[in-house]
């Protein structure tokens, strides 16, 4: 979005590696901030979509001279993202309490898999060890089978990243009114609890059934993907009574059943099975476009950006990359810069450094290309 988005102003050090971090701080440049990756974008590179929007610089942050290149960067900025194990930036110079005296009105924001407390904080994790443990993988996937993990989307994505910037954000607000700056303490596995809101009281109640026999679980034959002529797939979510109608009516399928009656399933699984069979994917998209049958194509990736309505929602977006979510205004979002080359002298001549000053930050990082084939100058992670 650039220096005209709502977070114009705001600037954030990202010294994270992992992809939930990158991600985070990518949705924070989306919205006008600006951000510097430090320790050469290494993710930017390797998943470019993360680092669009930014400028990367290189720090030997095991040198004395590159950490004090740090704290100065750290003193004129908003926000500082890590995703290190508890205590491993200390060894580098950048945990909270070192950056927040020398910045106290700075947001501090550590993005792991299993939080800064707890018997697990130390333990290297991945998506589907914070699904399981917070009792959504429990809940995917057929009855009597193995769970199936999703795309790691849920924990990494939405209980780490979206969590993460939304503590951010408050703790933005706070600090411009306080001048007091807040850890955020952004755990991937009390991320993936907290979208459990809904399910886990339930879980043992009457109204919960088994896994994969239940309403959204993929037992009610209304809320599930079918397969067509041409072997692709649709979506249908028809749950509510009208749109259960114009689902059965769109199919010719006559007069329309009591699709909450359980006992009615099996045959109700039956007969769209059957009729979904009979022609190709595209055909039933036409046959229910601009009704409420909640019926949708299963588009595989590649088949996104032909999808009208995205192409109606981000005209000239370019394919293959997705655009800032959520929109301000009418406009659509114009696309971002991508991840900027090496910035490092830039960024530290405005500090005030000499080119000596420079050299000696820079340190063993020298001569490498950042993020490509560069190791991070420090190590340790929790973040995935």
């Amino acid at each position: 979005m650039g220096a005209s988005g709502p977070l114009a102003g705001v600037r954030v050090i990202d010294l994270s590696r992992l992809a939930p971090g990158p991600y985070c701080t990518m949705l924070l440049a989306d919205m006008g901030a600006e951000v510097i990756a430090v320790g050469g974008g290494r993710t930017g590179v390797a998943i470019p979509e993360f680092g669009r929007g930014k400028r990367q610089i290189r720090l030997d942050l095991k040198s004395t001279a590159g950490r004090k290149a740090l704290h100065r960067l750290v003193e004129g900025a908003d926000v500082v993202v890590e995703g290190f194990r508890p205590g491993a930036a200390a060894r580098i110079g950048a945990d909270r309490e070192t950056l927040a005296a020398l910045n106290p009105r700075l947001v501090y924001c550590s993005l792991t898999g299993y939080g800064q407390t707890g018997p697990r904080a130390q333990e290297a994790g991945h998506d589907i060890n914070y699904l399981a443990l917070s009792g959504v993988l429990g809940a995917m996937g057929p009855s009597g089978e193995p769970p199936i993990p999703p795309l790691n989307l849920v924990a990494d994505f939405a209980g780490g990243s979206l969590m993460a910037a939304l503590g951010i954000l408050a703790a933005l607000l706070e600090a411009r009114a306080t001048g007091r700056g807040r850890h955020v303490d952004a755990a991937m596995i009390d991320g993936s609890l907290s979208l459990m809101a809904m399910h886990l009281p339930l879980w043992h109640s009457p109204w919960w059934p088994e896994r994969g026999e239940g309403l959204l679980g993929g037992g009610a034959p209304f809320y599930r993907s079918y397969a067509c002529a041409d072997g692709k797939f649709v979506a249908v979510g028809a749950i509510e009574p009208p749109f259960f109608a114009a689902l059965w009516g769109g199919l010719g399928l006559g007069a329309v059943p009591d699709h909450m009656d359980k006992d009615a399933w099996p045959a109700i699984e039956a007969a769209l099975a059957e009729a979904f069979a009979q022609r190709p994917r595209d055909d039933w998209t036409e046959v229910f476009a601009g009704t409420d049958a909640c019926v949708t194509p299963v588009l595989a990736p590649d088949e996104v950006w032909r999808e009208p309505h995205f192409a109606a929602r981000h005209p000239g977006w370019p394919a293959g990359t997705v655009p800032p979510a959520p929109r301000f205004g009418a406009a659509p979002p114009e696309p971002p810069e991508a991840l900027a080359a090496d910035c490092t002298e830039a960024v530290l001549a405005g500090l005030g450094l000499d080119p000596d000053e420079i050299r000696a930050a820079i340190g063993a990082t020298a001569g490498v290309r950042p993020g490509l084939d560069w190791p991070p100058a420090f190590s340790g992670g929790g973040a995935d």
